[in-house]
């Protein structure tokens, strides 16, 4: 039986590597109602908006320093043709997406998608057509953005209401490429890559980043070929900055084992483990995909890009507002915290992350019912872990052995701790065991100062509770100072199924 009570310590004086904040990212695809009634609803209509952006949305993203969106896809991207979401909006083409079988009015196409990152004051990631498209178009689309004034796409820019150029740096390659996006070899996608991205220009001071498919869960083969052929290729050895990696929690873990028919508030103890130990195993994916690319890329240039990951549940038995919709708990917060707690573990290589997607998709940060909008579960946890936006890393010791479900480990109490540029620390606390409370002492070894200590906790009455517009803030961090702090000690305890966050200044 496992002890009640575990003791940490983390090292103050000892900071490491930078968390980029770009790990707490978010993704915009044109599926279900992710963009249109969420971040679109256009100039015209009677909710809030500025120029057609939601401003709730808006506001309730710059509240988690939201440090970039990916758009327009996902699958979607492989099938987007961009002409055809710019100029006047009533001559766009409307037409079908035949990846997620609805309507696309390209009602909100690049200029949209730019002036909603400006609002959220979020960097921009495009993931262009490499499945349908050409390396031509690809590469109009970077000079189209990125050119000055001066050059027929750069004045067609200038002509549709942007003279100065966007400075687009994050650019995909494609998007899954050895599925949706053409069903490619790693062989055959790694010449593809090296041929669209060595026609990527860049302009002015927008030196690219230019993202890689990397691998779907455990194709070490895929990583194997693209860091190989990719890394540094003789003629152009800068030509891939990023491998992008992707892993949804689903219950299962292609193809290795079957998937589980989890649902999203409905599941019982033994599917809350289940979601603990295989959200967790991101963190083993992460370190198996940097050993391959540690051979290749020893000094650690290329970046691994988790670019798509989060819950995906069956389809509730209800009907769902719209596809893929679906609610969240304060399981998905503490999924959260497990995966964001894995991207850090691994700060040398991860730069960058994106959740899917960032409103009523899947692991959704924002929920949309009609003119009212609510933050779910997850949106709280991504607001505990923004004072770890790019501070560094601080190491934490101590613990337990970890826990086993589905013979997949995963830990009881997940701890991040980071020292930021205004000299405070910060330590979260993921507390992922559903039914026993357990007795925290956290040490801060090295902490040369008399401290204050602030804290704020996210819970849940009950494990399925969820926020909805009759009770938006049912699942909600408060303020917490439950616990005792003297000589750099806490002591406190964590109550099942929480997530804390403490700061020392």
């Amino acid at each position: 039986m496992k002890s009640s009570r575990i003791a940490l310590t983390v090292s103050a004086d000892q900071p490491g590597p930078k968390i980029s904040r770009h790990i707490f990212g978010q993704f915009a695809e044109h599926l279900g109602a992710c963009v249109y009634d969420s971040i679109w609803v256009g100039a015209d209509s009677p909710i809030p908006n500025v120029r057609g952006i939601r401003r709730d949305v808006v506001d309730a993203l710059r509240e988690i320093r939201m440090p970039n969106i990916r758009w327009p896809g996902g699958c979607f991207a492989d099938s987007y043709h961009w002409r055809n979401g710019i100029g006047p909006r009533a001559a766009r083409p409307r037409m079908r997406n035949d990846t997620w079988g609805q309507v696309e009015t390209n009602a909100f196409g690049t200029h949209e998608f730019l002036d909603f990152c400006q609002q959220v004051d979020a960097e921009p990631v495009i993931c262009g057509n490499l499945g349908s498209g050409t390396v031509q178009e690809m590469r109009d689309w970077v000079e189209y953005l990125n050119a000055p004034t001066g050059t027929i796409l750069a004045d067609e820019r200038a002509a549709n209401g942007h003279p100065a150029p966007y400075g687009v740096r994050y650019w995909g390659v494609g998007n899954e490429s050895w599925g949706c996006g053409g069903l490619m070899r790693a062989e055959y996608y790694a010449d593809e890559f090296r041929r669209y991205a060595t026609f990527l220009g860049n302009y002015e001071k927008s030196r690219l980043f230019r993202i890689a498919t990397g691998p779907g869960v455990d194709d070490f083969h895929w990583t194997e070929v693209m860091m190989r052929e990719c890394a540094a290729p003789r003629f152009n050895p800068g030509v891939m900055d990023g491998l992008s990696l992707h892993y949804y929690m689903n219950g299962g873990i292609p193809p290795a084992r079957v998937q589980q028919r989890l649902r999203a508030t409905t599941f019982n103890h033994d599917e809350w483990r289940t979601v603990m130990a295989h959200g967790w195993y991101i963190d083993r994916l992460i370190g198996q995909h940097c050993e391959i690319m540690d051979r290749h890329d020893p000094a650690g240039r290329i970046k691994l890009i988790v670019d798509e990951w989060g819950s995906w549940y069956e389809t509730e038995p209800t009907p769902a507002p719209s596809p893929y919709f679906q609610q969240q708990t304060i399981r998905d917060a503490l999924l959260s915290a497990l995966t964001f707690d894995a991207f850090i573990r691994h700060a040398e290589r991860v730069h960058m992350a994106n959740a899917a997607q960032v409103a009523n998709v899947l692991h959704s940060v924002i929920l949309t019912f009609g003119a009212e909008t609510i933050r779910t579960p997850t949106w709280h946890a991504f607001h505990l872990y923004v004072p770890h936006h790019d501070a560094a890393r601080l190491p934490v010791s101590g613990g337990e052995e970890l826990t086993m479900h589905d013979d997949l480990p995963y830990p009881r109490v997940s701890a991040t701790a980071s020292l930021a540029s205004d000299q405070s620390i910060t330590v979260t606390l993921a507390h992922t065991d559903p039914t026993t409370a357990v007795e925290l002492e956290l040490n801060l070894a090295g902490l040369a100062r008399n401290a204050q200590a602030t804290g704020r906790m996210l819970g849940a009455t009950n494990l399925t509770d969820c926020n909805a517009p009759d009770a938006p803030n049912r699942v909600a961090s408060q303020p917490w100072s439950d616990f005792r702090f003297e000589n750099n000690r806490l002591t406190a305890t964590l109550p099942p199924a929480s997530l804390a966050a403490v700061t020392f200044r």
